[in-house]
């Protein structure tokens, strides 16, 4: 039997894909983070699925959950929200699985930086202005930054930043960001994008640490610093121009 890890997407239920949506459905056992996974989704699940809440357990207890379903012969669906691919700690599961011979595939998902772009109504690669997006964190006491991925190293580039996970810290975002990309730089902070509650601040770097206090945002946002988002005198891109050769491949 196989374990699918699906990307639930980054909160709406109706943002799973189709293939994710028909995966969960064929799985009799589901494993989904109650805290993160919309509860309307395991409304796809099959009648007498088994729906296991990880919100509590270890990875040791996730992994046996798994394995032991797989040795049941059942299919197990892996909720994860947002896109596997990002932030989703699937990599150690997936190290186990391959450890205990378990076969596994993967469903992406909708992540968030994703729709909180949508919420803001922005394309965040512009022609002339901006065609890089550095997806990235903030060094905690759970986890340490690599090397060279400190904030003020990544800002160097003057690159669109995306911060997961960073809400809470979100002064020392400002602080180290402030010299690579001034004061007057566009920022925006997108709590619970795609959710019923979805809330979306906007302003400047030297602003947005003071607008998210006030909204009292701590956790499940995202913070996008970049030119990027302001940009509005630029070039349209060569993709649909009048003076691009349409006959040659």
């Amino acid at each position: 039997m196989t374990v699918y890890f699906i990307g639930a997407g980054p909160g709406a239920a109706d943002l799973i894909t189709v293939r994710g949506a028909r995966t969960l459905a064929a799985c009799r056992v589901c494993l989904y983070a109650g805290s993160l996974v919309p509860r309307e989704l395991l409304a796809e699940c099959p009648p007498d699925a088994r729906l296991v809440d990880t919100a509590r357990l270890n990875l040791d207890e996730i992994v046996a959950e798994l394995t032991r379903a797989h040795a049941e012969g059942h299919d197990v669906a892996r909720l994860h929200s947002g896109d596997p691919s990002v932030f989703s700690a699937v990599a150690e599961q997936m190290r186990r699985l391959d450890a205990a011979g378990v076969p596994y595939e993967v469903v992406p998902g909708v992540p968030a930086f994703a729709a909180a772009a949508a919420a803001l109504k922005r394309e965040l690669t512009v022609p002339t202005v901006g065609q890089t997006v550095i997806l990235t964190r903030i060094a905690q006491r759970a986890t340490a930054m690599p090397e060279g991925e400190d904030l003020a190293t990544l800002g160097r580039s003057g690159a669109l930043i995306v911060l997961h996970l960073a809400a809470g810290y979100v002064d020392r975002v400002v602080e180290e960001l402030l010299p690579h990309y001034g004061a007057d730089c566009p920022a925006a902070v997108v709590a619970y994008a795609s959710r019923p509650e979805e809330l979306v601040l906007r302003g400047t770097l030297d602003e947005i640490a003071g607008k998210v206090k006030d909204a009292g945002v701590v956790r499940t946002a995202v913070i996008m610093v970049g030119r990027t988002l302001g940009a509005e005198q630029f070039r349209d891109s060569h993709l649909y121009s009048a003076e691009r050769d349409r006959h040659t491949c």
